[in-house]
């Protein structure tokens, strides 16, 4: 059976101590002219629960949906596309999972890999199945229909053992094209994975780079980030220095791996449970967010910033609510920040938010409170296109009660 967090609320109770914690000022505005419109209904036949969804060039949607899906086999998840057709769109269903040795329940974001084909990885936990790492093409001959499925191929499935289990987050490629992530559990101490797996001759071969113990993090939910160096960034969702979940940096060395805690919530103004991984800007920060906890209850956002010795963490905003962001945030070219958060805004439906810098302070705006016909408690990020349109997922509401996609235009 399925973890009870990929179905709803994403949190866990444990310790805190005190840390010091540094605040910026920040400000709420009035929210200026924005366009929400729904673009598809989710309604368990086409899919039920959508997450992050990702653009390519042409602007199209992918995504995936960890339950529901036509067919004989629906209700394990499915991939979809989601493409522009003159001033509307149509839903293309790229393919079912059937719960078998594809899998089921994918949760994490798609990626486009260098071969422009999409990756991703199933969470499926079960007795002989503990999710897989998949990849998806267009059918070798061409297809007249409007939908057309794709063919998957299986790169690797998880034992559950001290090669993890449950792997929900995104895969990320490095410059040689070797694939990383993270699993939720297993390892040597079932506190979750982070994993390699390497291109040989047509296979791909798994490495366990690091396994959690509880002290330096445990039960990541989300994938992790390169950066220029190699070096992997991500976050874990509870354990660290007072249990309630951090930011780490595993650093290759050459003659292995070695995890850093960059940083641990204390449960404070700093908030608690991170769902959601990290983001860089130009200039080497990191931005994450805490899904509960803070000053207001309703999670926060918050960097880190290199220096000397360390890192330094700065609470950029506390949010409003019962519980904020269960995703990563999004970071545009202008330094603006977005998210969504699964139980905070007017309604407490969830919402879409903005942070803007400015002379050192962080303004907040709210973008979009969700109010079930219109979609609500989004579990995904947001992404945004070149003419600063917004598209996001909710994991609940709209027409069919199974979630929406929707945009925000400018």
């Amino acid at each position: 059976m399925l973890p009870t967090h990929h179905s709803g609320l994403r949190t866990f109770h444990w310790r805190s101590a005190l840390v010091p914690l540094t605040l910026l000022l920040a400000v709420t505005v009035p929210l200026y002219a924005q366009t929400y419109s729904v673009l598809l209904n989710f309604s368990g036949a086409n899919g039920n629960g959508p997450g992050t969804p990702i653009l390519d060039r042409s602007g199209n949607l992918y995504g995936s949906t960890p339950s529901g899906g036509p067919g004989e086999f629906g209700g394990y998840g499915n991939a979809y596309k989601l493409a522009h057709a003159g001033q509307g769109w149509i839903l293309d269903n790229l393919y079912n999972f059937t719960g078998r040795n594809d899998g089921a329940a994918p949760e994490g974001a798609l990626t486009i890999g260098p071969d422009q084909a999409l990756y991703g990885t199933a969470a499926a936990q079960g007795a002989d199945l503990h999710g897989t790492v998949f990849k998806l093409q267009p059918p070798v001959t061409f297809c007249r229909a409007i939908t057309c499925a794709w063919n998957i191929t299986v790169l690797y499935t998880f034992r559950g053992d001290m090669d993890g289990s449950v792997p929900n987050g995104n895969v990320v490629f490095d410059a040689a094209g070797n694939m990383y992530g993270t699993t939720t559990y297993g390892g040597q101490y079932n506190y979750g994975t982070i994993w390699k797996l390497t291109s040989s001759g047509g296979s791909w071969t798994e490495s366990v780079l690091y396994s959690f113990d509880g002290p330096h993090g445990s039960y990541p939910l989300s994938g992790a980030v390169l950066d220029n160096a190699g070096n992997l960034y991500g976050t874990t969702s509870t354990g660290g220095a007072d249990g309630w979940g951090g930011v780490w940096e595993l650093t290759n060395s050459g003659s292995g791996w070695s995890l850093q805690n960059l940083y641990s919530l204390t449960n404070q103004s700093d908030g608690r449970s991170l769902a959601g991984g990290v983001v860089f800007d130009s200039a080497g920060n990191l931005y994450a967010s805490a899904q509960h906890g803070g000053q207001n209850s309703g999670g926060t956002v918050f960097r880190l910033s290199p220096a000397s010795g360390g890192w330094n963490f700065s609470l950029l905003y506390s949010l409003s609510g019962s519980a904020g962001p269960a995703s990563s945030l999004t970071l545009d070219t202008s330094g603006n920040l977005y998210g969504t958060t699964y139980q905070d805004g007017s309604n407490q439906l969830g919402n879409v938010f903005q942070l803007s810098p400015s002379n050192g302070s962080w303004i907040y705006a709210d973008l979009h409170d969700f109010s079930d016909s219109d979609g609500e408690h989004p579990l995904g990020s947001v992404v945004l296109d070149a003419n600063g349109n917004i598209f996001g997922t909710t994991s609940q509401g709209g027409s069919g009660l199974d979630g929406v996609i929707f945009k925000i235009a400018p």
